[in-house]
C-alpha cells in the first residue's frame, strides 16, 4: 500500500497512482434503435442509454430541459406548513431571519429566499456565520439576539439537520423554526424539533428528487410561495430568473446533474448567459467571462464563478455575496466583485503553501504514505482552505483524506473520500471525540480537541483497515464509448454539447481510440505538458492532441514518431483565432494490447 515515490532534482516527490481504464458496456443494438427513433447520432444514443434513457421521448426531455419538468414543491414533506407560516409572517410584516451557510450553496440560497420574500412584501433579516469566528451551523446566540430584535420566524438554508440543541433554544424562546437542508440526518433518523423540515432525504418524504442542493430546496420554497401568489407569472417570468442562483449552487455543490437537478442547472445556465443584475455582471467581469462572445458552460461556473463566490466565506465575510447579488448599484457591485477577486487570489496562494507542505510530508513520511486513509494535520493552516486541500490529497493519492488545522488547542478538520468509502459513516464511529461534525457521504467537516487527534487517527486507521482492506489506490478512468478519431466532426461535437451542463452524475464523455499512430515526435510544453499529432487510419488527416501533465507518461512509454498507442480522450474546441478548431484532450495513454 505504500505510495510510489520518485526523486526529481534530488527531492522526493509523490508519484501519481496507477490509472485503470474501465470501458462501459456497449449497447450496439439498443443504441442503433434509439438513434433511429430519436434522430440522433449513435454515439450520443450510447451515452444516453448509459444514463438510463432508453426511448425517444426520454431522450428528447433530457436533451431539451424545460420549466414544466420541475416537480411540484408541495410534494416535499413539510412544505405546506412552511408556506403557510411564511405567508403569515409576510402578511403581518413580521421580520423573518434567514440563517445560511458560508459556501456557494448557502449564500445563494439566502439570495433566493430573500428575493422571493421581499417580492411578496416580506421583511427579511439574514445571518451567515463567519467561518473562523462562529464556525458552521445554527448558533443559539444568534437566535437569542434575533428574538430580542423582534424576529419570531427563522428559516435555515443549507444547514440545520443536526442542530438539536439550537432547535431546543428556538422552542424555548418561542421562535418558529423552519429547517431547509439537504445534508444527511443522523444514522438513527433523528431530526431536530421544528415547525417544518424541508429535506427530501428525511424519512417519509416522497419528493421525487432526493439529491437537491441546499439552494434548490430554498428555490422550491420560493417557488411554492410565489406560485400561491401568481402561478402563471411565476412559471413564465420569475422562476427562470430564480434558476440562475440555483444553477450556480447545483453545479458548485457537485450534486448529481440528472433528473430535476439537470433541469435546474441547464435552465439556470441558459439564464446566466444573459446576466441582468449588477452583481452578476460585475462577477462575470472579475472572472473575465463574457457570455456574449463565448457561451457560458458548467465548467465556467464550477471553476471560474464558484471559487470567487466561495472565497468570501473561506477567507473573509460570506455576507458580501448576499450584498453583491442583491445590490443594484453598479459601483458597489464592482467593488464587491473586485474584493472577491483579491480574496480568491489570496486563497490560491494560501492553499499552494499548505499543499507544498503536505506533498513533502507524503513523499518523506513512509507511514503516512502507506496509510489507507490519509490524515494529515498542521499548525495554523487556514481553515478556509482545508476542504480544498483534502480534495487535492485525494486527487494525488486516490485515497480518502482528512486535512486538519490545529489552532489554540482545537483541531478543525475537513475530509473528502473516494468511490466506495462512506466517509461520514467512518467518522461517525468516532462521534464521541468530536465537539461537532457533519456532512455528506463523501465530504465531511468536524472539530475536536487537539489532544484527541492521536485517538482519532488510531480509530480511523482501524476503520480504514477493515473497510478498505482489499482496495489498492488507483485512479479509475471511466471510458464511456469507443469513437475512432476520424468520426470526430463538428456535427458530433455539436450534438455532444447538448449533454451540458456536465458534472457529477452526468460526466463529460471520455472516448477511446485504439491503435493510434504518432505522426511526429511528441512535443513537450513547459516540461510538463504534451502535444501530439495523431492519426488512426492510413492517410487520415492529423488530429491534434494535448495532454496536460502527461509529459512524464510519454517518457515512461518511450513515445516517438511512429509509435502506436490507445488513447482515452475528451473532445475539445480550441477557440484560438489562428489555430482553433476541434482537437482532443488526452485523459490517458496505454500501449495497445497485442
Amino acid at each position: 500500500m505504500a505510495a510510489p515515490v520518485a526523486v526529481q532534482n534530488g527531492i522526493a516527490v509523490l508519484s501519481a497512482p496507477r490509472q485503470r481504464w474501465i470501458l462501459a458496456d456497449p449497447h450496439p443494438q439498443e443504441a442503433e434503435a434509439l438513434a433511429q427513433s430519436a434522430h440522433i447520432p449513435v454515439v450520443l444514443a450510447e451515452l444516453l442509454i448509459a444514463r438510463g434513457i432508453n426511448n425517444a421521448s426520454e431522450a428528447f426531455a433530457f436533451l431539451n430541459p424545460e420549466v414544466a419538468q420541475l416537480h411540484d414543491p408541495l410534494l416535499m414533506l413539510g412544505m405546506k406548513a412552511a408556506v403557510e407560516r411564511a405567508e403569515s409572517a409576510i402578511a403581518r410584516k413580521e421580520p423573518i431571519l434567514l440563517y445560511g451557510d458560508y459556501d456557494v450553496d448557502g449564500t445563494t440560497a439566502v439570495v433566493l429566499l430573500k428575493t422571493a420574500i421581499e417580492l411578496l412584501g416580506g421583511v427579511v433579516h439574514f445571518h451567515v456565520p463567519h467561518r473562523l469566528r462562529e464556525g458552521y451551523g445554527l448558533q443559539s446566540a444568534v437566535l437569542e439576539a434575533a428574538y430580542a430584535e423582534g424576529v419570531r420566524l427563522v428559516i435555515t438554508v443549507d444547514t440545520g439537520m443536526r442542530a438539536f440543541a439550537e432547535a431546543e433554544t428556538a422552542r424555548r424562546l418561542g421562535l418558529d423554526l423552519i429547517i431547509t437542508d439537504h445534508h444527511l440526518a443522523r444514522v438513527d433518523d433523528a431530526v431536530p424539533i421544528a415547525l417544518a423540515i424541508l429535506n427530501p432525504n428525511q424519512h417519509q418524504c416522497g419528493y421525487p428528487e432526493k439529491s437537491l442542493c441546499g439552494a434548490s430546496i430554498a428555490l422550491k420554497l420560493a417557488q411554492a410561495l410565489l406560485e400561491r401568489h401568481n402561478a402563471e407569472r411565476t412559471r413564465d417570468k420569475l422562476l427562470p430568473s430564480f434558476l440562475k442562483m440555483a444553477a450556480i449552487a447545483t453545479i458548485a455543490d457537485a450534486v448529481p446533474l440528472k433528473g430535476e437537478n439537470r433541469v435546474i442547472a441547464a435552465l439556470g445556465l441558459r439564464e446566466l448567459r444573459r446576466p441582468v443584475g449588477a452583481g452578476l455582471r460585475a462577477l462575470f467581469a472579475a472572472a473575465q467571462l463574457d457570455p456574449a462572445t463565448k457561451p457560458l458552460s458548467g465548467f465556467d461556473v464550477a471553476f471560474r464563478l464558484a471559487p470567487r463566490i466561495n472565497a468570501a466565506g473561506r477567507m473573509d465575510v460570506a455576507s458580501d455575496i448576499i450584498d453583491l447579488f442583491c445590490t443594484r448599484d453598479t459601483a458597489r457591485a464592482t467593488e464587491l466583485a473586485n474584493k472577491l477577486e483579491n480574496l480568491n487570489r489570496e486563497r490560491r496562494e494560501t492553499e499552494a503553501r499548505a499543499l507544498a507542505a503536505i506533498e513533502k510530508r507524503l513523499a518523506t513520511d513512509a507511514e503516512l504514505a502507506a496509510a489507507r486513509l490519509v490524515v494529515v494535520d498542521g499548525d495554523g493552516w487556514h481553515r478556509g482552505v482545508i476542504g480544498i486541500l483534502a480534495s487535492r490529497v485525494v486527487e494525488r493519492t486516490a485515497k480518502p483524506a482528512l486535512v486538519i488545522s490545529v489552532e489554540d488547542g482545537v483541531a478543525h478538520g475537513s475530509g473528502r473520500s473516494v468511490d466506495g468509502f462512506q466517509l461520514l459513516e467512518a467518522i461517525e464511529t468516532c462521534a464521541d471525540l468530536f465537539t461537532r461534525f457533519g456532512g455528506h457521504a463523501f465530504a465531511v467537516g468536524f472539530a475536536l480537541p487537539a489532544a484527541s487527534l492521536p485517538e482519532l487517527k488510531r480509530r480511523l486507521a482501524e476503520c480504514a483497515a477493515e473497510r478498505l482492506a482489499e482496495r489498492e489506490p488507483e485512479r479509475v478512468l471511466k471510458i464511456h464509448a469507443e469513437l475512432p478519431l476520424h468520426q470526430i466532426t463538428a456535427v458530433i461535437a455539436g450534438w455532444l454539447r447538448k449533454l451540458e451542463p456536465l458534472g457529477h452524475g452526468n460526466p463529460e464523455p471520455i472516448f477511446v481510440a485504439r491503435g493510434v499512430r504518432l505522426l511526429a515526435s511528441p512535443r513537450i510544453m513547459k516540461d510538463r505538458h504534451l502535444r501530439l499529432e495523431l492519426a488512426q487510419e492510413e492517410g487520415a488527416a492529423a488530429t491534434r492532441a494535448v495532454g496536460w501533465d502527461m509529459a512524464a507518461r510519454s517518457a515512461e512509454l518511450g513515445l516517438i514518431q511512429g509509435s502506436h498507442i490507445d488513447v482515452a480522450y475528451r473532445i475539445r474546441e480550441n477557440l484560438h483565432p489562428d489555430f482553433g478548431g476541434l482537437e482532443i484532450e488526452i485523459a490517458g495513454i496505454q500501449t495497445p494490447v497485442a
